[in-house]
């Protein structure tokens, strides 16, 4: 299921991307073969009825044992391998075994990606998700030296959804976004649909529980209209995990029942499973433990013909809660102890957070302080790891929403740092009341408290350096450059200049080469100008490829000579990838603090002094000084302009 063990947004749904992808390219003589009608049927019940899918694919192993087709057979059995991964661990690694021995027969080499792929959903299930990600990361390589797109597909929704479990949501989402792109691009909507659910179930890990829920609704609206039954199980519950974080009971137990009943009519015990571990949830949620416990006994009965270990540390969560909610509490710890024991394997920080945080509140009620206390700190540790991945990953998985637009304004970016803020002072607030469980314990353990408490503050003082740095570059961001520029204007001691670096030609990078290479573009200029900014000048990004610099106590002309410097030295960057006839140039506007100045003035002229400077060709410096007096005898302006020719 979604945040538990292969499901990807749906329980199996990457073996259905695997055997589906693999149709893609038949031959000529595949789709006159006997068996080929069978097979196509068995894939179209895949996401429909697992058991007619099933059937369909053993009558075309049997047509195919008197025909043989290596790439038919091959995918046939890929199919049985999707069938199993759900519900008997042997018979899928039998299934891969003889997928695997048909490979060297087969035409297409791409199709070795859908057998690592299927192997590592046999692991992941199995809750061994290291060997699982190596898997993803083989059939990913595989499946690009093949150049065959529909298994990269495959395999890049398999490894992001196996990011996203392991915290990595950025990357994660960078993989699910390319897979969903690749889907459409392949013209196979469903696929692009699913693909879809992954990264809704990624912002529903991320906390984001409502973007989760508007997404699973669409999905579910575009299932039932194909008929896409078992699609509809995986999504109905998906919908119900992101009411149960949102605490919307009603609206969960909708979820949970509709989704039960459809895998119930599928025989689909594993999907069933999932189904009454929800409704045992809105049990505990309603304090009707006795019901709870009643639920999860069918559950359990269901979990054991599938090979989920996290399905039964779920099961196992559900029944410690419902074990303390009626003060059976020896029961409770020992069910906890037992998912415990699966979540530690898996890693799984979210749910290991919500274990120990119930079993603290367990050892508390039976007066075992000692373990109180070790079970609390377990569970507090677990939440600022997620916490602080969260804060991580949300500034990174921003440069990957960015990316995928021509052009983000500068406003656009401000905004979403600012939610980014929200959110973690959100998670921040939710740690500190952890803190407040832990007040029967101060007088014994005030030490260790004071160590909690240094932690968090350096987590705190992180957090804001991390909102004044711009993401891409690692150099300041417009707020804090202009924090440090508002002072300068006030004190009054001596005049400061500021200059505007603007990179020409950049869209010409962005378009021919991608926003990637542009982004490495920036990257070096970036680069280039912190190696000659010096203590106490000061550099920020503006924004899109428009840098500050601030350079204290300067007149005109050493300003003038430095300006001139940086763009001499940009000029002697490596830019043959990008621009094999020219290096790359910036264009320069500068201006020097006059009296009552602003930031906001001291920009405008220094943009005022850019446009003037592309006007003039680019590549140049260009002044642009605040008016004078009209008693003073001096001249009104005064420019300043060096340029270097591009060949």
């Amino acid at each position: 299921m979604p945040q538990s063990n292969r499901s990807h947004a749906a329980w199996g749904a990457l073996l259905v991307f695997v055997v589906l992808g693999c149709f893609a390219e038949l031959s000529p003589a595949a789709e006159s073969h006997p068996a080929a009608a069978l097979v196509d049927r068995a894939l179209e019940a895949v996401r429909i009825d697992p058991e007619v899918s099933r059937r369909h694919a053993e009558q075309a192993i049997e047509v195919l044992g008197r025909q043989p087709h290596a790439d038919l057979e091959l995918r046939a059995h890929l199919i049985l391998c999707d069938y199993y991964s759900e519900r008997d661990r042997a018979a899928a690694e039998a299934e891969i075994e003889r997928a695997t021995a048909l490979l060297p027969s087969a035409t297409r080499q791409g199709l070795r990606a859908g057998v690592l792929d299927c192997r590592g959903t046999v692991f992941e299930t199995a809750g061994d998700n290291t060997n699982a990600r190596k898997l993803y990361e083989e059939a990913v390589a595989v499946a690009s030296a093949a150049d065959d797109r529909e298994m990269l597909a495959n395999a890049l929704y398999s490894r992001g959804y196996l990011l996203g479990l392991q915290g990595s949501y950025a990357a994660g989402l960078a993989d699910l976004k390319r897979a969903e792109s690749l889907f459409a691009e392949l013209n196979l909507p469903h696929h692009a649909l699913t693909a879809m659910n992954g990264i809704a179930i990624l912002y529903n890990r991320m906390g984001d529980f409502e973007q989760a829920r508007n997404m699973y609704s669409r999905a579910l609206e575009e299932q039932r209209a194909a008929g896409l039954r078992r699609e509809q199980a995986v999504t109905l519950h998906n919908l119900g995990r992101a009411h149960e974080k949102l605490h919307a009971w009603p609206q969960a137990e909708t979820a949970f029942n509709e989704a039960a009943k459809i895998s119930r009519e599928l025989a689909y015990a594993r999907g069933e499973a999932y189904a009454l571990r929800g409704l045992a949830a809105v049990a505990n949620a309603r304090n009707d433990p006795n019901e709870a416990l009643r639920i999860l006994a069918r559950a359990e009965r269901l979990q054991r013909d599938t090979p989920d270990a996290r399905l039964n540390a779920h099961i196992e969560l559900a029944r410690g809660i419902a074990f303390h909610k009626l003060r059976r509490l020896a029961e409770s710890a020992t069910a906890l102890q037992r998912a415990l024991e699966i979540f530690e394997s898996a890693d799984a920080q979210h749910e290991l957070r919500e274990t120990y945080a119930e079993l603290a509140s367990v050892y508390a009620d039976l007066e075992n302080w000692r373990a109180a206390y070790a079970s609390l700190a377990k569970a507090k540790s677990a939440s600022e790891r997620l916490l602080q991945n969260q804060i991580d990953q949300r500034f990174a998985t921003l440069k990957v929403e960015f990316d995928t637009a021509a052009k983000i304004k500068e406003n656009t970016l401000l905004v979403r740092e600012n939610e980014a803020n929200q959110k973690a002072l959100a998670h921040e607030r939710r740690a500190r009341s952890l803190q407040r469980a832990l007040t029967v314990l101060i007088v014994l353990l005030a030490s260790m408290l004071a160590g909690v408490a240094a932690h968090q503050w350096r987590t705190t003082r992180r957090m804001r350096r991390l909102a004044l740095t711009d993401e891409l570059t690692g150099v300041p961001n417009r707020r804090a450059a202009l924090r440090r520029l508002q002072p300068l204007l006030e004190d009054g001691h001596g005049r400061c200049a500021l200059l505007i670096i603007d990179i020409d030609h950049f869209k010409q990078i962005n378009d021919r080469f991608g926003h990637p290479e542009g982004d490495e573009a920036l990257r070096l200029v970036a680069s280039c100008l912190r190696d000659e900014v010096r203590e106490p000048a000061f550099l920020g990004r503006l924004g899109g490829e428009e840098f500050i610099v601030v350079l204290p106590e300067t007149g005109l002309e050493e300003a003038a000579a430095i300006a001139e410097r940086f763009r001499a030295n940009v000029m002697t960057l490596d830019s043959r990838r990008w621009l094999s006839d020219c290096p790359i140039t910036v264009s320069i506007g500068l201006t020097i603090e006059a009296d009552h100045d602003t930031p906001s003035t001291m920009l405008q002229r220094a943009d005022a002094a850019l446009y003037e400077a592309k006007r003039a060709g680019r590549n140049c410096v260009r002044v642009r000084l605040a008016p004078l007096p009209a008693t003073s005898k001096q001249p009104r302006d005064e420019a300043l302009a060096r340029t270097a020719d591009c060949a």
